[in-house]
């Protein structure tokens, strides 16, 4: 059975720094790429950052040097550091495991994190 389960979510001042993580199992998480996205009430849901298998990442616009995703392989968890918080970084932040094989494609969602900013 698949898992990712976020973590790190919660009540931030403007200018507050937060780090989320997901653990993942049940899958082989080092071949996956790992995402975060997140969903803003009234918005669509958009991907903010990403990072491949191979370590390449990749940032929405609006978060570029402010947040940062990593991956531990080791301990199966990507991470999300979110520094210099706005209050329109307000969302549910989601966990997304992709693999994309040469016969199957695979993509899960974890049940998200709430990221609250506000003074």
């Amino acid at each position: 059975q698949v898992q990712l389960v976020e973590s790190g979510g919660g009540l931030v001042q403007p200018g507050g720094s937060l780090r989320l993580s997901c653990a993942a199992s049940g899958i082989s998480f080092s071949t996956y790429n790992m995402g975060w996205y997140r969903q803003a009430p009234g918005k669509q849901r958009e991907l903010v950052a990403a990072i491949t298998s191979g370590r390449n990442t990749n940032y929405v616009d609006s978060v570029k040097g402010r947040f940062t995703i990593s991956r531990d392989n080791a301990k199966n968890t990507v991470y999300l550091q979110m520094n210099s918080l706005k209050p329109e970084d307000t969302a549910v932040y989601y966990c997304n495991a992709e693999y994309r094989g040469s016969i199957t494609n695979r993509n899960y969602w974890g049940q998200g994190t709430e990221v609250t900013v506000s003074s």
